[in-house]
Formats: C-alpha cells, structure tokens, sequence
C-alpha cells in the first residue's frame, strides 16, 4: 500500500492551498479537513473511463496531488490517512454501509465506505474528505444525540443498535447517510471493494459520473450530464451539459480538476443517460 516515502507531504499541503499551524491539534485537523474538501474533488472518472482505481500512496500521490485530480473515499481519506499519521495524529480507519439515499436505516448494504476515526486532545472525532454530495468539510465528535454545527449542514450521530448513524439536516429532513462501527480497518481492507466498485459492470462508479465539490458556502454536484449548485440555505440551481466540451469545462471550472491526461472522455460523454 505505500509507505510514508511516497508521500511529499509539501506537494501534498501546496495542492490544498494549506499553510496554517501543522501540529496535532483539533485546530489542526479541522482546518486540514475544510481545505482538502475545497481542494480535492470527489470523482469517478477513472472507473467511467474503464480505469480501475489504485489505492497504492504512490498512486495516490500522483493522481490526487501531482495530477490535480480527485478520487473517491478510498482514495481520498488513505491519502488523508497518510497526511495525518506523519503528522502525529492517532488515526484509525473504519468501515462504514451507505444508506444514502435508502428509506430505511434497516437496510444492511455492504461495508463500502471508507472514514477516519481520530484521537486528539483527548477528544475523539470523525473526518471524512470523500464522501461526495454530503462530504464533511470539518470533523464530528464521536458523540450520540447532539446535533453539531459544520460549514454547511448540520449532522448528528445516532445510536443504531450498536452501529453509529451518521445524518445530516437537509432543508427540514434528517437524512441518513451511513452506519458504522469502531472496527480497525486496514489498508488492504479496502483492496476487495475497491476493485470490485472500480471494475464490476454494475457499479455506479463504472456506469455513470459522479464529481462533487465543497466550496464556501455551497456544495458543487455532478451526476451524468446535470450540473448542480446547492448554496446553504438557498434554492439549488441545475445545468444540462449539452456536450462534451461543456463536461470538461464544468470539470475543470467548478471541481478544480486537471482533465488534460484523460482519453476517452469526449467519447464516454456520449453514453451517459
């Protein structure tokens, strides 16, 4: 999976636009969260383009920082992993099931996400730079019942029968966005879904495009061709890109990505619905 060599921590804070205070602090940690979550992008572009994903940190290193480019939770937050442990920070990894999107907190999906749990300051506290329309762009306490402030949406997490509910205040509806336990995950853990969420024909990530971007105040989204802006507390704006050229300036304006090195976009942009 890469050691802390392939990691050019410079690079790394230079591409997120980072020069504040580098000590292991919850400061620290939440200004590192909203500046990779500005910087970094959510997407799918190498699964769509037939890519399968690489979760090496050398990989990740090239693609994310060096390529200007995003990814999706494993590769987002074992780059963030990376950054943290060389940073000091205690950081464990965890698992989590997607119910974004379900309309039921019952559902029992497969542990295909990737979060980061950490210790510091004698606090615990959750941070997750990867999950798409509803990344967080600070941490959360580990803390049940109590609704916390961030940014944009408010979130809380709830107990669920042993699991951690993750939700988030949307308009005037609390709506679940994943459950997970403390389980220590390791790097090759994440080896089997994501290569089987990066190559299987079903996949979401292989059929269809997804970016999704925070910025001050709003949130960027794209799915397929439908361009959306959702400014907080305000009514969400959406674009239909009409054609190829239109996706890669919506690429490389509102997501912060470099689509310079990728082939085949013109034409895949043809098979989206």
């Amino acid at each position: 999976m890469g050691t802390a060599g392939d990691l050019d921590l410079e690079r790394y804070f230079e591409r997120i636009g980072y020069d504040g205070d580098r000590s292991a602090t919850t400061a620290t940690l939440n200004a590192i969260a909203a500046h990779h979550a500005r910087s970094i992008p959510f997407e799918n572009l190498d699964p769509f383009l037939g890519t399968p994903n690489r979760l090496d940190l050398g990989s990740l290193q090239r693609k994310l920082v060096e390529s200007r480019r995003g990814g999706y939770c494993f590769e987002q937050n074992l780059l963030l992993r990376a950054v943290l442990l060389e940073l000091g920070f205690e950081v464990t990894a965890l698992a989590a099931r997607v119910l974004w999107g379900s309309t039921s907190t019952d559902v029992i999906n497969p542990r295909s996400h990737m979060l980061l749990l950490v210790d510091v300051e004698g606090d615990r506290r959750i941070i997750d730079v990867g999950f798409g329309g509803m990344t967080l762009d600070t941490t959360l306490r580990l803390e049940t019942n109590t609704v916390q402030d961030t940014p944009l949406e408010p979130f809380r997490l709830l107990d669920l029968r042993g699991d951690y509910l993750l939700e988030a205040l949307v308009g005037d509806e609390w709506r679940p966005i994943y459950r997970f336990d403390l389980t220590p995950q390791h790097p090759v853990d994440y080896e089997a879904p994501n290569w089987y969420l990066s190559t299987w024909p079903g996949s979401h990530f292989v059929t269809g495009l997804l970016a999704a971007r925070v910025a001050e105040g709003r949130r960027y989204a794209l799915n397929g061709t439908r361009f959306t802006v959702h400014p907080l507390g305000g009514e969400s704006v959406r674009l239909e890109l009409t054609s190829a050229d239109e996706l890669r300036k919506c690429l490389e304006s509102e997501f912060l990505i470099d689509t310079s090195g990728l082939r085949g976009l013109d034409e895949a942009f043809h098979r989206l619905p």
